[in-house]
């Protein structure tokens, strides 16, 4: 799984200028207790900082040290990984495991991790160049429009001097005008491309669907032409987005893009490699786990230090920091090979969720669930109040549901609060009332008959 997080967090500092203590009170805002984890990728994050300082030949030796977090599900490990890429403004990739099979079988090639990442990487350099020429690019499509709106005089053709002027007075009229959207409305006409054929290609190796990079309009040019071009009919507000879109992908240059792209990869990537539990184990026996080892052989490499062959250029992998995940449950760190063992030399615990935990994960966080409740049935008009009391109650049933079932830690908020308001997310639109007042009482009407059936809260929560 692919997740892309653009932008940096609001109101935070340049990470140049963030001490380990102040990332942690960073990671603080989103993620409740497990100080250990966040000590230890605060670190992490910092001694990046610091390496990037040093003198090249000492920085290049100088290598990331990973990390593993122990701990069951729903405690925070995705979520601390999530905050500290996007702290860092990092390309940030989070894969599973077990996703990944020994060279021939059926799964992905490891080699994959970076190429995903590399197109992560990519689209995060190439949005911040968009930003930088957007003003720019607004203007060439705002001029555009304004040929197609007022038509310039033809080429070679003799023009008044008091002519011109009332043309540019006209123009500049209309420039106002399509500003204050007066004009948003108007139809007209532009040349749009169409889709045309795929650049590149997939083909199947035997580490699975890999794209090769062969541009088939450069081998074959004369039977892939270039991008033709229709005439499309469309409102302004529409067209000015459209040309200003075309006039960004002018602006941008995309052979720069992947060179740093390719850099913020090298120097700051960070991959979260989770469900690494899953692939701990020796060669003990045939059947299903007959590819772990193998799978570990097979990302030691890209862990250890290697060069990667991307459709944007060759990629090392010596500085990128890998943080791997797992629940440890039936197997522990140390089935590992010991080559991979010896590539992560932090290991941190991370402690299960109490009661406390829970009433503190409802309220704390910067976009805490109570947070998302209230303003989602704001949107309809109503007044949300949620009492202390039915926080501690709804706090008490997840943490009894987690200890009678299965532990799926904060997660079982989710389904605990999604029960506890499903009356009033459902009739919403049609209350008449528009103030909803959640309280202890209404807690344990709505779950009690639930939780008292050990069976059926299995299914339900």
């Amino acid at each position: 799984m692919v997740i892309y997080l653009p932008g940096t967090v609001e109101d935070t500092p340049q990470l140049d200028d963030l001490t380990p203590r102040q990332i942690v009170q960073e990671l603080d805002k989103h993620v409740v207790g497990q100080a250990a984890a966040k000590r230890a990728v605060a670190i992490a994050l910092r001694n990046r900082v610091r390496r990037q300082k040093l003198p090249p030949d000492l920085a290049q030796d100088v290598m990331p040290k990973n990390i593993i977090m122990i701990g069951s599900t729903g405690v925070g490990k995705t979520e601390i990984a999530r905050r500290l890429a996007r702290l860092a403004n990092s390309p940030f990739l989070k894969v599973e495991a077990s996703k990944f099979t020994e060279v021939g079988y059926v799964g992905r090639d490891v080699e994959s991790i970076v190429r995903d990442l590399v197109d992560i990487g990519i689209d995060l350099v190439r949005e911040e160049k968009i930003a930088e020429v957007e003003e720019k690019a607004r203007q060439n499509a705002e001029e555009r429009l304004l040929d197609l709106l007022l038509p310039t005089r033809r080429e070679g053709e003799s023009i008044l001097p008091e002519d011109e002027a009332a043309f540019q007075r006209t123009r500049e009229k209309l420039r106002q005008q399509l500003r204050e959207g007066k004009l948003d409305n108007r139809i007209v006409e532009i040349e749009v491309k169409e889709r045309g054929f795929p650049s590149g290609i997939e083909i199947i190796t035997p580490q699975g669907i890999e794209e090769m990079d062969i541009n088939l309009r450069d081998m074959l040019p004369g039977i892939f032409p270039g991008a033709r071009t229709k005439l499309r009919k469309m409102s302004v507000g529409e067209a000015i987005e459209y040309l200003t879109q075309e006039e960004e992908q002018k602006l941008v240059d995309m052979d720069q893009v992947a060179r740093l792209a390719i850099e913020r990869v090298e120097e700051t990537g960070i991959v979260f490699l989770d469900e690494i539990d899953k692939i701990a184990g020796r060669e003990t026996s045939a059947g299903p786990d007959v590819s772990r080892e193998g799978v570990q052989r097979d990302i030691l490499p890209i862990i250890e230090g290697t060069t990667v062959n991307t459709r944007y250029g060759m990629v090392r992998t010596d500085h990128i920091l890998f943080i791997a995940a797992g629940a440890f449950h039936v197997s522990k760190p140390s089935d590992l090979i010991p080559e991979l063992q010896g590539r992560f030399p932090i290991r941190v615990n991370l402690d299960p969720l109490t009661k406390e935990d829970f009433k503190r994960i409802l309220t704390e966080p910067r976009n805490s669930l109570i947070r998302q409740y209230v303003a989602l049935l704001d949107t309809e008009g109503i007044a949300l109040e949620i009492t202390d009391d039915a926080i501690e109650a709804v706090a008490d049933f997840a943490f009894t549901v987690n200890q009678n079932t299965e532990n799926i830690g904060a997660r079982r908020l989710h389904t605990v609060m999604e029960k506890v308001l499903d009356e009033v997310s459902f009739a919403a639109p049609d209350m008449e009332e528009k103030h909803f007042r959640v309280d202890a009482a209404y807690v344990r009407k709505v779950l009690a008959d639930i939780v008292q059936d050990e069976d059926l809260s299995k299914y339900i929560l």
